[in-house]
């Protein structure tokens, strides 16, 4: 499973917090470059969102047009075409 934008966004804020009181250079720098990671995957995050909000909407409006092409199949007299064809 991915983990959300909201996700990456928190682990970030909170290596940022790790890096901004940590005693060591080293710890320092570590929770920097972890920070920086969290927030690559939460652009990431953001951009599979995004996605993935756009997919639904078509989906959504595809069977939209697909329930009104049904109506249209029940004509009760199939051997003429439809006017706006």
């Amino acid at each position: 499973m991915q983990p959300t934008s909201a996700v990456c966004r928190a682990r970030e804020a909170h290596h940022r917090a790790l890096a901004a009181t940590a005693a060591l250079p080293n710890a320092r720098r570590v929770a920097t470059l972890a920070a920086a990671a969290w927030g690559k995957e939460a652009l990431l995050a953001e951009k599979r969102e995004a996605r993935a909000a756009e997919a639904r909407l078509l989906r959504k409006s595809a069977t939209i047009v697909h329930a009104s092409m049904d109506d249209r199949l029940l004509s009760e007299n199939p051997d003429l075409g439809f006017a706006d064809r």
